[in-house]
């Protein structure tokens, strides 16, 4: 695993200035602090640093073709490249390594762009063919890892793992998107391919870009996407038995690595389902890690244990203080960007504790939206059941007015909490998808924001984000449909930025298999039914886990991977809260009615509302704001306006 960083002149061949690409390449040291690697050529420098885990000898990047022609730095694993190294080798092509690197340079000289086609695992490249003048840039099928680019004035390519290494240009604007803005506070991150400033993007997951030479900016072209449309009419029974047998194998493939190689166990099922399935390919004892938490609202240790004795793993626990809040400060310096999951706390921390004890982890992430395990899909189901039989004309009104006389009652159990799903069923499919995985209510981020802020939105809404790959899925089924736009945003956006920031912060791999793309096509076609069964989610998921995992493994209810933010912001960290959202780093930029902020922290601190998740959102992004934006001098995107004080 490695990060990369690069420039590139589009307008001609002007000098690299070299010094400032080793200052890109030093800001990402810790995604690889075992070597690091600079090339230059005229208008082109690319910079790399490794974290070695294959051909730990003779792995270094930037890697050449046999003339030189051709050079690639990656971040990465390639999964098949022993196969596709003889396949290469049969067609002429002459190895110089055993890394899996190498594979990338004769790939584009055999096959082209169309190369990643043939490329299985997790990956960001760069590749500069000086012959063909070009530049091509691609990342895996997920976004299991990113990259970051920007296209400057003077015609300069930049690009990067990480956008601190962006940053670092002189000439990058920093001027803010509103409408990322917008999307932050309606997911609690900015999904791709935006980023918090108008002028930088991220390539998106399955998608290439190609740079020529004196060309204009190129636009990303996908060249994968999952499909749902051809589902399989096959038994329950025979269902379970291909799932093992094809995640088995994606496992399997994932465990080469020439350095200690482990494995997340939280005790839940995704989890233990990679450690089942690790314990059966392996000779020796898998090394597993988790944390576990004081209190038992947050603690799953035990069945972490469970499974651990079960599979006779070596197991190493570390106990967290829930209250150890520490690393509120710190999570923005591995982020760049604000980013408002409170679950980056503790993923950190195994991160850590795993790299004390290997190189790299396999983790279970990528279950719940394959198989359909998140709460809100059956929420979704059972809303959109009741849509089809209440004529549209009717339901808005109707549950309009319901939304309207019921309470709110944010302490109750959902099922109380009608007042919410009153408020979907008015808003339609996307809209009423939107309020159950948005983080701020269309009330909230209104009144949170300024005037000046109204007015640059235009009338956008983050909503658009998931309706727009609600309209593109390739699917009719209505589950099918969420599943395919969390796979687009979720996923890349929350689930695996935050397992990339939190691991690759402590020089640690994490691959994972449940995302390994053949396996997701292979799961794409099982029908809707075998997913969500009744009130079950990830149905097909655990019955065919079932001979290897025990019952209450597989059936407990849901924990998450949560920190009890709530309780801090009226105990601990009631003061810090207060300074920090009454401060004038939030109300210089102009984006916020600072007396609403202020309601906000009343309500939530005298017990009167529950606003944990607005108030933590503004909190990183003031982080943001003073930490990243506040380090250079290009003006935000709107003009200061007065500050407010919150009061005591």
């Amino acid at each position: 695993m490695c990060g990369i960083v690069g420039l590139f002149e589009t307008r001609g061949q002007n000098t690299i200035d070299r010094d400032l690409l080793a200052k890109m390449n030093d800001s990402i040291v810790h995604r690889g602090p075992d070597e690091d690697g600079l090339y230059t050529a005229p208008g082109v420098g690319f910079g790399h640093r490794r974290l070695a885990i294959i051909d730990l000898a003779e792995g270094q990047q930037p890697l050449f073709n046999e003339d030189r022609s051709v050079v690639v730095i990656y971040n990465g694993e390639i999964y098949n490249f022993r196969e596709l190294t003889e396949e290469l080798k049969a067609a002429g092509y002459r190895f110089k390594t055993h890394s899996d690197t190498e594979v990338i340079v004769h790939a584009w000289a055999e096959w082209g762009e169309s190369c990643v086609e043939r490329f299985r695992g997790m990956f960001v490249f760069a590749l500069w063919d000086s012959n063909k003048e070009t530049l091509f840039l691609a990342r895996d099928r997920l976004g299991i890892k990113p990259l970051y680019y920007s296209y400057l004035p003077s015609g300069t390519l930049v690009f990067g793992s990480e956008l601190k290494s962006l940053l670092l240009h002189p000439e990058l604007s920093r001027e803010l998107d509103p409408f990322a803005v917008e999307e932050y506070f309606g997911y609690g991150y900015v999904p791709d391919p935006k980023s918090i400033y108008k002028n930088v993007h991220k390539l998106a997951p399955g998608h290439i870009l190609i740079q020529r030479r004196d060309d204009l900016p190129a636009n990303p072209r996908q060249y994968w996407d999952v499909r749902f449309d051809d589902v399989e009419n096959l038994s329950e029974d025979d269902i379970c038995e291909s799932l093992i047998e094809e995640l088995r194998e994606a496992v399997k493939i994932r465990m080469i690595a020439e350095v200690p190689l482990g494995a997340f166990l939280s005790g839940g099922v995704d989890s233990s389902a990679v450690v089942a399935l690790m314990a059966s390919v392996s000779d020796k004892p898998v090394d597993t890690c988790s944390i576990g938490f004081g209190q038992p609202d947050y603690d799953e240790s035990k069945y972490a244990d469970q499974v651990s004795k079960q599979f006779g793993t070596r197991h190493h626990v570390r106990q967290v203080d829930p209250d150890s809040f520490d690393l509120v400060d710190d999570l923005i310096g591995f982020y760049d960007e604000p980013f408002a999951d409170s679950s980056a706390m503790p993923t950190y921390q195994v991160c850590k504790l795993a790299r004390e004890k290997v190189t790299v982890a396999l983790s279970g992430d990528g279950g719940d939206e394959l198989f359909a395990g998140y709460r809100r899909y059956r929420w979704h189901h059972y809303e959109e059941q009741v849509r089809s039989r209440v004529p549209a004309g009717l339901r808005a009104p109707l549950f309009s007015a319901l939304g309207r006389f019921y309470p709110k009652l944010d302490w109750a159990p959902k099922p109380l909490r009608a007042k919410t799903t009153f408020q979907a069923l008015a808003r339609g499919t996307v809209g009423g998808y939107f309020d159950s995985v948005s983080i701020l209510n269309d009330d909230l981020r209104h009144g949170l924001y300024s005037d000046s802020m109204r007015r640059e939105l235009q009338g956008y809404h983050a909503s658009e984000v998931v309706g727009r790959f609600m309209r593109e899925a390739p699917t009719d089924h209505y589950l099918s449909r969420v599943q395919y736009a969390d796979m687009k945003t979720y996923l890349p956006g929350d689930i695996l930025t935050k397992v990339d920031r939190a691991s690759m912060a402590n020089s640690l791999e994490v691959r994972v298999p449940i995302l390994d793309h053949k396996f997701i096509e292979w799961s794409a076609r099982i029908a809707p039914q075998h997913k969500l069964k009744g009130r079950e989610g990830k149905h097909i998921f655990k019955k065919a886990l079932e001979p290897h995992l025990s019952h209450d493994i597989l059936y407990r209810d849901k924990m998450g991977f949560a920190v009890p933010v709530a309780q801090w912001f009226r105990g601990p960290l009631r003061d810090r809260v207060r300074e920090s959202l009454s401060s004038e780093t939030l109300g210089d930029t102009g984006l916020f009615d600072m007396n609403f902020i202020e309601t906000l922290v009343n309500q939530h601190q005298s017990g009167a509302r529950e606003h944990s998740a607005a108030i933590w959102s503004l909190v990183m992004f003031e982080s943001f704001l003073r930490k990243v934006h506040g380090s250079g001098h290009a003006p935000a995107s709107m003009p200061p306006s007065e500050p407010a004080r919150i009061r005591a």
